[in-house]
């Protein structure tokens, strides 16, 4: 069975360079990506679909990532879910984990921290 991802993020190359990346990492399993451009895009994909993994930004125009996390804590979505932002505030990543999410990695991400989280959460 295919290890299914989500990658949200508004910028085009930004998810890309991730799914580039990830195909890399993930190379002895069949990977399926599925892409959203937008906060209300991924909510209704993971509304509507389960999926092994989401890559989620916090920052795009019409609904932040936390409030895309929010929403899913809210409705009982169990998702395994990396923020991947280039949100560097202090608190960002335990913010995120107290609405669900499983990891917080900081862009430009580093080949080695996908890799660590990815083990980490026991993706890998």
């Amino acid at each position: 069975m295919a290890f299914s991802i989500l990658v949200v993020d508004d910028s085009k190359a930004a998810r890309f360079v991730l799914k580039k990346e990830l195909l890399s990492i993930i190379a002895e399993k069949e990977v399926v990506f599925t892409e959203g451009a937008s906060g209300k895009e991924a909510l209704a994909m993971c509304l509507g679909n389960k999926y092994d993994l989401i890559f989620l930004d916090l920052t795009m125009p019409d609904m932040t990532g936390y409030d895309v996390l929010e929403t899913l804590q809210r409705q009982g979505v169990r998702t395994n879910t990396i923020v991947v932002s280039a949100d560097i505030q202090p608190g960002v990543e335990e913010k995120v984990k107290t609405y669900g999410a499983i990891g917080y990695c900081k862009k430009p991400f580093s080949r080695q921290a996908l890799v660590t989280l990815l083990k980490d959460n026991n993706l890998l």
